[in-house]
């Protein structure tokens, strides 16, 4: 079958090779993939800057059709669509696994970078890690569900939205679009959405597009009396760092209110912050930091898109061929694309 493979080690080194059908294994479905997006780590992957396991098949944003399962599975049947847990070769004994919170178990190895993932004609998958989605629901709102899954998971259930709260997302890609959706749908009173000069062209504009119109440009508006202006002097009650900018990271401390929340979502790739760490005590606000997905943010995720709560696939901007993953991949990168994704 046809696959997205990073070879080896260093930057670069992607190909799309022909390699062997996976094996149905116990326990498991073979899924035939519809789509699968390009997610921030395939990128960090393609530069070297994040863990990998090569040669391995790209991509765990996935969507697709069941076409055989196990013997010994016991909830879906050839037909299902389905879409998949990250959170594969998770122990399932240390203490966190024991606990609901097998997407940090140290063990855990993810399709896409730990093991093959979903840039293929088809994938081998845990039974207990997938959830069935609507027989009409679009192939763009169903290739969405993981990323939406990560900000319920990190904004709805693990920071908590309130009615009427001033909700400020720093960074307008994917995931703060998402976020910035999601507060709506929670009841936030007003999100405002903050970028750079390099949003202006694609992701501004589809912010608008999405019904929200306070997107500041830090570049020419300063942050601190926007916010101030639009809160009555107050403060946010929920800053979202969607954007891994050190630069962004660092005013945090001054955008949120006194007793407000900080949710961290974005990752830097390793590069380093300088955080006003008494204004924070003083401020006493609560930073939350966050990584993958809950079980219980899946379906909610579901439902929010499918009920039309979330316009999730609305952010898919670019598709193409498994052939044509440079090109999906660049246009990523050249920030003219919001979410690529690829079919094979």
């Amino acid at each position: 079958m046809k696959s997205l493979v990073k070879t080896q080690k260093g930057v670069g080194r992607i190909e799309v090779r022909d390699v062997p059908e996976p094996e149905l294994s116990s326990g498991s479905a073979m899924i035939r993939i519809d789509a699968c997006v390009i997610c921030g780590s395939d990128i960090h992957v393609r530069h070297d800057s994040f863990p990998y396991w090569p040669p391995v098949i790209l991509g765990h944003e996935l969507t697709g059709e069941i076409v055989e399962i196990s013997d010994d599975c016991r909830k879906f049947s050839a037909g299902d669509r389905v879409v998949a847990e990250p959170h594969t070769l998770a122990c399932g004994v240390c203490a966190l696994c024991r606990t609901g919170n097998v997407q940090i178990c140290p063990e855990k190895r993810s399709p896409g970078w730990g093991i093959d993932g979903g840039m293929a004609e088809y994938i081998c998958y845990p039974e207990r890690l997938l959830h069935k989605i609507p027989d009409d629901m679009t192939v763009k709102q169903a290739v969405m569900v993981e990323p939406t899954a990560n900000v319920v998971t990190d904004l709805l259930e693990r920071t908590g939205v309130e009615a009427g709260d001033f909700v400020v997302v720093l960074g307008p890609g994917p995931i703060g679009l998402l976020a910035a959706m999601c507060a709506k749908a929670c009841g936030a009173g007003e999100v405002a959405i903050m970028g750079t000069s390099g949003d202006q062209e694609r992701r501004f504009p589809k912010a608008c597009e999405l019904g929200f119109k306070h997107l500041i440009d830090v570049e020419t508006t300063d942050p601190f009396d926007a916010v101030m202006d639009m809160t009555g002097g107050r403060g946010a009650d929920i800053v979202v760092e969607c954007s891994g900018a050190p630069g962004a990271i660092e005013r945090t401390p001054d955008l949120v209110r006194k007793m407000g929340k900080i949710c961290a979502i974005g990752l830097t790739g390793n590069k380093k912050v300088l955080m006003d760490w008494d204004k924070l005590s003083f401020k006493v606000a609560r930073v939350i930091f966050n990584l993958s997905t809950f079980y219980t943010s899946w379906d909610k995720a579901i439902n929010l898109i499918y009920q039309g709560s979330v316009d999730a696939g609305e952010l898919v901007t670019h598709c193409g061929t498994l052939e044509e993953w440079e090109s999906v991949f660049d246009a990523i990168e050249r920030l003219e694309a919001l979410k690529g994704v690829l079919k094979p």
